[in-house]
């Protein structure tokens, strides 16, 4: 169970924290890191949300979860912008940290050493089932970490991976339930099996 830190209290403060939100596609990433970041505004903290400006899926500028719910952020290029931009904000939320240069890790490594709480979301593993980018290093560094699942599509129980339901091998590519789909070991793993006998034939 996670238990939110308590970042200020009485006007103490207190050492910054890295949390990061992982999983597949469909698992709710998004709308944890949302239902954070609104908690940490109801405690009336100031809050900052970036976001990669490659994702546009659902809005250019907000980042939107499958659900919908929606929450203000600015699009950054690339990961250092966010020290720029950070200013005296106490929560950093980042999404779809998956997508960002190596450098996220750095970036998030000095907020959290400058007594900010930054909570990162992102697939921790590609459509190939690797880890993605940036993300096993974040998932090292950080001192909380809740991994969610998805529910397989195929097979109705827990799904941990992300399946490209297209032939593209392209690692980065956004995307929907158009293109994915989330799916548990078995079927994720048969799947990938299908494509690599059609392709060798």
């Amino acid at each position: 169970m996670f238990l939110e830190p308590q970042s200020k209290i009485s006007g103490e403060h207190t050492s910054g924290s890295i949390e990061v939100i992982c999983g597949c596609m469909f698992s709710g990433k998004t709308e944890e890191l949302i239902r954070r970041l609104r908690r940490a505004d109801i405690a009336k903290q100031n809050v900052e949300i970036f976001k990669p400006a490659i994702d546009t899926r659902y809005d250019e500028e907000d980042v939107v979860s499958h659900n919908k719910t929606a929450i203000r952020s600015t699009p950054v290029q690339f990961a250092s912008d966010i020290l720029l931009l950070a200013g005296d904000s106490d929560v950093i939320g980042i999404d779809e940290a998956q997508f960002f240069d190596d450098q996220i890790v750095d970036v998030s490594r000095k907020l959290a050493n400058s007594g900010k709480r930054v909570i990162v979301a992102g697939l921790d593993m590609d459509a190939s089932g690797k880890p993605f980018g940036p993300m096993p290093y974040l998932l090292a560094i950080a001192e909380f970490v809740t991994k969610l699942h998805a529910i397989c599509t195929i097979s109705g129980s827990l799904a941990s991976f992300s399946y490209k339901l297209t032939d593209s091998e392209k690692t980065v590519e956004v995307g929907e339930a158009d293109i994915y789909e989330a799916r548990n070991r078995k079927y994720f793993y048969e799947g990938q099996k299908e494509k690599l006998d059609k392709k060798e034939h």
